[in-house]
């Protein structure tokens, strides 16, 4: 019988006990969490809340989603050897570091200059090298890179605006949580046509809100 050392038991306890649980059984993507070290794209205070099914702090007020989130959102989305992702909201580098571990190329955003720097050494001591992290504003996207195979908006946003999914190719996927507290619910969006889109929500679930992406005004008419 192997005897893990109480940090991998820790990461082995995360997969069978919150993930699993959470319709989480595709065997690459367990493998894979267990491969990238989450902990180790978490500042140092903040190590030991790895494995927390919670929203992990992060500087600059930000936080890493909760790890079947993103172990839920990065299976549901399918994403393929030959996918040009774009993600909106670059935190630590974790989940660029899980969706490089999948696709082709990983294009992630990030405002918090702090993050920027983190993200980015987070990533280089993992020796992922198919990640750009880069500072800018992910509201806006990124179409001159774009159009991309996969986008994940790495937080929530009242609705995922249109420019936005203008940058998805035909047959793209994107991800976010989308609505308002306290409904919101994981979005997963297909483009499948120039103008047409299909959308479904499969899980109800919490995230940070995203910085700069447009609230809806408190009054209707």
């Amino acid at each position: 019988m192997t005897i893990l050392s109480p940090l991998e038991q820790s990461r082995f306890n995360m997969i069978e006990q919150q993930i699993r649980p959470w319709d989480v059984l595709e065997q690459a993507v367990l493998e894979l969490l267990a491969v990238v070290k989450r902990e180790q794209f978490l500042p140092p205070a903040q190590q030991a809340f790895a494995f927390v099914d919670m929203e992990t702090p992060l500087p600059g007020g930000q936080c890493m989603l909760s790890p079947r989130v993103e172990a839920r959102a990065l299976q549901d989305l399918q994403v393929q050897k030959h996918d040009k992702v774009l993600e909106v909201g670059a935190g630590s580098g974790y989940m660029a570091a899980l969706l490089a571990h999948r696709a082709q190329q990983v294009l992630t955003l990030e405002l918090v200059p702090e993050l920027v720097t983190l993200a980015r050494a987070n990533l280089q001591k993992a020796g992922i090298h198919n990640v750009e992290v880069r500072q800018g504003d992910g509201a806006k996207g990124a179409a001159a890179d774009g159009p991309f195979d996969v986008i994940v908006l790495s937080g929530s946003v009242a609705e995922v605006p249109a420019a936005i999914l203008a940058q998805l190719k035909v047959g793209g996927r994107l991800f976010a949580v989308v609505g308002q507290d306290p409904v919101l619910r994981a979005t997963f969006i297909t483009r499948t046509g120039e103008a047409a889109f299909g959308t479904v929500q499969p899980w109800d679930t919490d995230a940070p809100r995203l910085l700069n992406f447009p609230e809806p005004s408190a009054f209707s008419f």
